[in-house]
């Protein structure tokens, strides 16, 4: 029962302070996660997830990161905030600011917060980093693999209000991230948000768990390419082939959540829909669904997933234990069968090369290129989430 105790220690460690602190006032904290994954299943060389770090190898790099945070207390009212981390971009690591900014505590209910701020995209996002907040030890790739943003440089307005029941919390925020990275086709893009928009509402309650619905929105520029071959038939020759164009093309994210931990059950679901206009595809939409049980310090859970794109569709069964070593550490393992179908290639990584021969196959009704082919793999995790 030690976890459940140190959620909302976890939570607080890697979020913003519900309060400021008095003037002199600091707190320092750390956080992260040691773990390895490993892809079974595919044969060629096939990678796996947000910047295809899960392969046929034994890797840490994947899951694997590092953060500390600190909030200082300027005046009784007015705050700074700084989280930094370290974790893996493909295939090295990078130190991040993911945090910095100054908050106003306006009145008990209302903070204001200014400067580089976690973008409000998911229900785990302000603790995407903090492994410990939550059961698994990969959030779901379905979900969670859909928009790479993670934080912005601008403004939000955070009010909490107290019921009889629980609270209520509202979030609206604005800003813009540029020269951000997007991985897509096995590499590291430029893609640029203007007017980032988000907005959420939250209802936590006292005894059936807390609520959550969110909107984000965002002007996005970005050119996905890659160098191809023609076939040989159409000569043969290297080219540099476009995949995707946005020059400020309006992108829109909308995302439901719920959870709910009485300390021996848990839950946690979610649904989310993603549409970038006149970008030629309708919506992408993804969801998941978990239940777990804790039996002392141990926590079993099973988790079902599933992203829908024009494409096909991504399925997965994930299963899960926990092990609080220590009240503040917690060794996690995983097994997720996933499967693609439609010749979707889900959160598996394709290169430059397949895509295009996919496309050129589709488009010559099958006499050049090779068609789109299905995914399947078993992948194994095994880590520590840690807090301090």
């Amino acid at each position: 029962m030690f976890k459940v105790r140190l959620l909302p220690l976890a939570i607080c460690l890697a979020t913003a302070p519900a309060f400021a602190l008095e003037q002199g006032e600091y707190r320092f904290n750390t956080f992260g996660t040691v773990g390895f994954t490993h892809l079974g299943g595919e044969d060629d060389g096939r990678s796996y997830g947000i910047t295809g770090q899960t392969t046929d190898s034994w890797r840490g790099d994947q899951l694997s990161k590092f953060g500390a945070q600190v909030n200082y207390g300027l005046t009784d009212s007015i705050g700074a905030t700084l989280q930094l981390t370290a974790k893996p971009a493909q295939d090295e690591w990078k130190a991040n600011v993911e945090w910095a900014y100054f908050s106003w505590q306006a009145n008990d209910n209302l903070m204001l917060r200014a400067g580089r701020l976690r973008t409000p995209v998911y229900m785990y996002s302000e603790s995407i980093d903090v492994g410990f907040s939550y059961p698994w030890l990969r959030l779901p790739d379905e979900v969670y693999s859909q928009v790479q943003l993670s934080n912005y440089e601008g403004l939000d307005a955070v009010y909490n209000l107290p019921l009889a029941f629980g609270s209520m919390a509202f979030q609206v925020a604005g800003g813009q991230a540029k020269n951000r990275d997007i991985f897509a086709f096995d590499d590291m893009h430029d893609i640029d948000y203007d007017k980032v928009f988000g907005a959420n509402v939250s209802l936590a309650t006292n005894d059936y768990g807390t609520f959550r619905v969110g909107y984000v929105e965002a002007d996005i520029t970005s050119e996905i390419e890659g160098i191809v071959r023609l076939p040989l038939a159409l000569g043969g020759t290297l080219r540099n082939q476009s995949f995707q164009s946005l020059d400020k093309q309006k992108g829109k994210f909308t995302s439901v959540g719920y959870q709910y931990d009485n300390g021996t059950w848990l839950t946690s679901n979610e649904w989310t829909s993603r549409v970038i206009e006149a970008d030629g595809s309708g919506s992408v939409d993804a969801f998941y669904l978990m239940g777990g049980r804790r039996f002392g310090d141990f926590l079993a859970h099973v988790t079902h997933a599933q992203l829908d794109d024009d494409a096909g569709r991504q399925n997965s069964w994930t299963l899960g234990l926990n092990y609080n070593l220590l009240p503040n550490v917690v060794l996690k393992s995983e097994y997720k069968r996933v499967d693609t179908s439609g010749g979707y290639d889900g959160v598996f990584v394709r290169t430059p090369q397949e895509a295009f021969n996919n496309a050129i196959a589709e488009s010559s009704g099958g006499l050049l290129g090779s068609p789109a082919r299905n995914f399947d793999g078993d992948i194994i995790s095994v880590g520590v989430d840690f807090v301090f």
